[in-house]
Protein backbone atom coordinates (compact mmCIF):
# COMPACT_ATOMS: atom_id res chain seq x y z
CA UNK A 1 0.00 0.00 0.00
CA UNK A 2 0.83 3.63 -0.82
CA UNK A 3 1.51 5.64 2.11
CA UNK A 4 -0.66 8.70 1.84
CA UNK A 5 1.37 11.69 2.00
CA UNK A 6 2.45 13.90 4.93
CA UNK A 7 0.80 17.05 5.54
CA UNK A 8 2.88 18.66 8.26
CA UNK A 9 4.14 22.02 7.45
CA UNK A 10 7.58 22.42 6.15
CA UNK A 11 9.03 24.34 8.84
CA UNK A 12 11.45 27.16 7.76
CA UNK A 13 14.52 25.33 8.50
CA UNK A 14 14.03 23.44 5.48
CA UNK A 15 14.67 26.44 3.66
CA UNK A 16 17.84 27.60 6.02
CA UNK A 17 20.19 25.39 3.73
CA UNK A 18 21.98 25.85 0.96
CA UNK A 19 19.95 26.10 -2.18
CA UNK A 20 21.33 23.17 -4.29
CA UNK A 21 20.35 20.94 -0.87
CA UNK A 22 16.69 22.93 -0.68
CA UNK A 23 15.97 22.18 -4.42
CA UNK A 24 15.97 18.86 -5.16
CA UNK A 25 14.60 18.30 -1.81
CA UNK A 26 11.32 20.52 -2.88
CA UNK A 27 10.21 17.93 -5.83
CA UNK A 28 7.23 15.92 -4.64
CA UNK A 29 6.49 18.41 -1.85
CA UNK A 30 2.85 19.72 -1.99
CA UNK A 31 2.50 23.91 -2.48
CA UNK A 32 -1.39 24.38 -1.16
CA UNK A 33 -2.59 27.76 -2.21
CA UNK A 34 -5.00 29.15 -0.06
CA UNK A 35 -8.00 30.60 -1.12
CA UNK A 36 -10.24 31.31 2.10
CA UNK A 37 -12.89 31.00 0.37
CA UNK A 38 -15.67 27.93 -0.39
CA UNK A 39 -14.13 26.83 -3.07
CA UNK A 40 -11.53 25.69 -0.92
CA UNK A 41 -7.68 25.52 -1.71
CA UNK A 42 -5.84 24.43 -5.16
CA UNK A 43 -2.82 22.31 -4.11
CA UNK A 44 0.13 21.06 -6.54
CA UNK A 45 3.05 18.36 -6.16
CA UNK A 46 6.16 19.97 -7.24
CA UNK A 47 7.64 18.01 -10.01
CA UNK A 48 10.55 20.23 -11.33
CA UNK A 49 12.57 23.49 -10.15
CA UNK A 50 15.24 25.34 -10.48
CA UNK A 51 17.99 26.54 -8.30
CA UNK A 52 19.69 29.98 -8.31
CA UNK A 53 22.51 31.13 -6.48
CA UNK A 54 22.42 34.73 -5.25
CA UNK A 55 25.29 37.14 -6.27
CA UNK A 56 27.44 34.03 -7.07
CA UNK A 57 25.28 32.91 -10.23
CA UNK A 58 25.06 34.69 -13.27
CA UNK A 59 21.67 33.79 -13.81
CA UNK A 60 20.39 34.74 -10.96
CA UNK A 61 17.95 38.10 -10.57
CA UNK A 62 20.39 39.10 -7.29
CA UNK A 63 23.72 38.90 -9.40
CA UNK A 64 24.05 42.34 -9.62
CA UNK A 65 22.89 43.17 -5.96
CA UNK A 66 20.02 44.26 -4.34
CA UNK A 67 16.70 46.44 -6.17
CA UNK A 68 13.31 47.05 -5.23
CA UNK A 69 12.32 44.61 -7.35
CA UNK A 70 14.35 41.64 -5.59
CA UNK A 71 14.80 42.92 -2.48
CA UNK A 72 12.38 39.77 -1.30
CA UNK A 73 15.60 37.78 -1.85
CA UNK A 74 17.29 39.20 0.34
CA UNK A 75 15.51 38.61 3.45
CA UNK A 76 14.16 35.50 5.63
CA UNK A 77 14.22 31.99 4.25
CA UNK A 78 10.70 30.34 3.84
CA UNK A 79 9.08 33.18 1.60
CA UNK A 80 7.96 33.75 -1.98
CA UNK A 81 9.88 35.80 -4.12
CA UNK A 82 6.92 36.21 -7.17
CA UNK A 83 8.40 38.39 -10.75
CA UNK A 84 6.64 39.88 -13.32
CA UNK A 85 8.65 38.88 -16.93
CA UNK A 86 7.76 39.54 -20.58
CA UNK A 87 5.29 41.85 -19.60
CA UNK A 88 2.67 39.31 -19.08
CA UNK A 89 4.06 36.34 -17.07
CA UNK A 90 4.29 35.56 -13.22
CA UNK A 91 6.58 33.44 -11.54
CA UNK A 92 7.17 32.28 -8.35
CA UNK A 93 10.82 31.43 -6.15
CA UNK A 94 11.14 30.41 -2.85
CA UNK A 95 13.76 31.71 -0.70
CA UNK A 96 15.83 30.03 1.07
CA UNK A 97 19.78 29.66 2.42
CA UNK A 98 20.42 32.41 5.34
CA UNK A 99 19.32 35.77 5.27
CA UNK A 100 21.16 38.07 2.94
CA UNK A 101 22.29 34.97 0.73
CA UNK A 102 19.26 35.95 -2.20
CA UNK A 103 19.61 32.08 -3.57
CA UNK A 104 16.05 30.69 -4.32
CA UNK A 105 14.54 27.94 -5.78
CA UNK A 106 11.49 28.75 -9.07
CA UNK A 107 8.73 26.79 -8.87
CA UNK A 108 8.92 25.62 -12.97
CA UNK A 109 5.80 22.77 -12.86
CA UNK A 110 3.99 20.13 -10.48
CA UNK A 111 0.84 18.33 -10.84
CA UNK A 112 -2.52 19.50 -9.26
CA UNK A 113 -3.88 17.42 -6.91
CA UNK A 114 -7.18 19.26 -5.60
CA UNK A 115 -8.92 22.36 -7.03
CA UNK A 116 -8.85 21.43 -10.46
CA UNK A 117 -11.60 23.10 -11.74
CA UNK A 118 -10.38 26.39 -10.24
CA UNK A 119 -6.81 25.92 -11.64
CA UNK A 120 -8.83 25.10 -15.33
CA UNK A 121 -10.86 28.31 -14.90
CA UNK A 122 -7.38 30.24 -14.10
CA UNK A 123 -5.99 28.36 -17.13
CA UNK A 124 -8.77 28.04 -19.71
CA UNK A 125 -6.55 27.33 -22.66
CA UNK A 126 -4.78 23.71 -20.73
CA UNK A 127 -6.56 21.21 -23.21
CA UNK A 128 -5.93 18.64 -20.03
CA UNK A 129 -4.62 18.52 -16.18
CA UNK A 130 -0.90 17.57 -17.03
CA UNK A 131 -0.66 20.96 -18.64
CA UNK A 132 -2.25 23.31 -16.14
CA UNK A 133 1.23 24.02 -14.20
CA UNK A 134 3.57 22.84 -17.01
CA UNK A 135 6.11 25.86 -16.34
CA UNK A 136 6.95 28.36 -14.12
CA UNK A 137 4.36 31.18 -15.62
CA UNK A 138 1.42 28.09 -16.21
CA UNK A 139 2.31 26.86 -12.89
CA UNK A 140 1.53 30.48 -10.80
CA UNK A 141 -1.37 31.11 -13.35
CA UNK A 142 -3.04 28.55 -12.59
CA UNK A 143 -2.70 29.05 -9.09
CA UNK A 144 -3.93 32.24 -9.09
CA UNK A 145 -0.41 33.62 -7.98
CA UNK A 146 0.67 37.15 -9.22
CA UNK A 147 3.19 40.50 -7.63
CA UNK A 148 0.62 40.62 -4.47
CA UNK A 149 1.83 37.53 -3.40
CA UNK A 150 5.51 38.30 -3.60
CA UNK A 151 6.98 38.38 0.25
CA UNK A 152 4.31 36.53 1.26
CA UNK A 153 5.31 33.61 3.95
CA UNK A 154 4.88 30.03 3.07
CA UNK A 155 6.15 28.90 6.45
CA UNK A 156 3.31 30.55 8.34
CA UNK A 157 0.32 28.02 8.46
CA UNK A 158 -2.78 27.80 6.74
CA UNK A 159 -3.03 31.46 7.55
CA UNK A 160 -0.97 32.72 4.95
CA UNK A 161 -2.27 32.37 1.10
CA UNK A 162 0.47 29.75 0.41
CA UNK A 163 2.21 26.93 2.28
CA UNK A 164 4.60 23.69 1.35
CA UNK A 165 3.64 20.55 2.80
CA UNK A 166 5.99 17.57 3.80
CA UNK A 167 3.95 15.65 0.85
CA UNK A 168 6.04 12.63 -0.71
CA UNK A 169 9.86 13.10 -1.46
CA UNK A 170 11.06 12.21 -4.21
CA UNK A 171 13.54 9.17 -3.96
CA UNK A 172 17.35 10.21 -5.32
CA UNK A 173 17.70 8.24 -7.63
CA UNK A 174 14.25 9.19 -9.26
CA UNK A 175 15.48 12.98 -9.83
CA UNK A 176 16.90 13.74 -12.68
CA UNK A 177 19.29 17.21 -13.12
CA UNK A 178 20.40 19.50 -15.92
CA UNK A 179 21.08 22.85 -17.28
CA UNK A 180 18.52 25.26 -16.46
CA UNK A 181 15.82 26.61 -19.27
CA UNK A 182 16.69 29.63 -20.54
CA UNK A 183 19.45 30.67 -19.16
CA UNK A 184 22.76 32.22 -20.65
CA UNK A 185 26.36 33.38 -20.60
CA UNK A 186 28.32 31.77 -17.78
CA UNK A 187 25.26 29.99 -15.85
CA UNK A 188 24.02 28.49 -18.97
CA UNK A 189 25.65 25.01 -18.12
CA UNK A 190 25.24 24.90 -14.42
CA UNK A 191 23.21 21.42 -14.15
CA UNK A 192 20.94 22.51 -11.36
CA UNK A 193 17.58 22.56 -12.89
CA UNK A 194 15.87 19.19 -11.25
CA UNK A 195 12.92 16.97 -11.75
CA UNK A 196 11.23 13.87 -11.16
CA UNK A 197 11.90 11.16 -13.70
CA UNK A 198 9.57 10.66 -16.14
CA UNK A 199 6.73 12.52 -14.36
CA UNK A 200 4.52 14.00 -17.42
CA UNK A 201 4.07 17.56 -15.82
CA UNK A 202 7.67 18.49 -16.26
CA UNK A 203 8.30 20.92 -19.14
CA UNK A 204 10.49 20.60 -22.13
CA UNK A 205 13.94 22.14 -21.82
CA UNK A 206 14.91 24.92 -23.63
CA UNK A 207 17.94 26.30 -23.98
CA UNK A 208 18.56 29.95 -24.10
CA UNK A 209 17.85 32.28 -27.03
CA UNK A 210 18.89 35.91 -27.11
CA UNK A 211 15.86 38.03 -26.63
CA UNK A 212 14.38 40.21 -29.31
CA UNK A 213 14.81 44.36 -28.54
CA UNK A 214 11.50 44.88 -30.57
CA UNK A 215 8.18 45.18 -28.69
CA UNK A 216 7.13 41.37 -30.23
CA UNK A 217 9.70 39.44 -28.02
CA UNK A 218 8.37 36.51 -27.78
CA UNK A 219 7.87 34.09 -24.53
CA UNK A 220 7.92 30.56 -24.03
CA UNK A 221 4.62 30.89 -22.42
CA UNK A 222 6.20 28.43 -19.43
Amino acid sequence: MIAAPDRTPLPRRFFDRPVLEVAPDLLGRILVRHTHTPDGPIELRLTEVEAYAGPADPGSHAYRGRTERNAVMFGPPGHAYVYFTYGMWHCMNLVCGPEGSASGVLLRAGEILSGHERAHKHRPTARNDRELAKGPARLATALGIDRHLNGVDVCAGPRSPMEILTGAPTPADQVLSGPRTGVGGEGATHPWRFWIDGDPTVSPYRPHTPRRRSSDAPSDGT
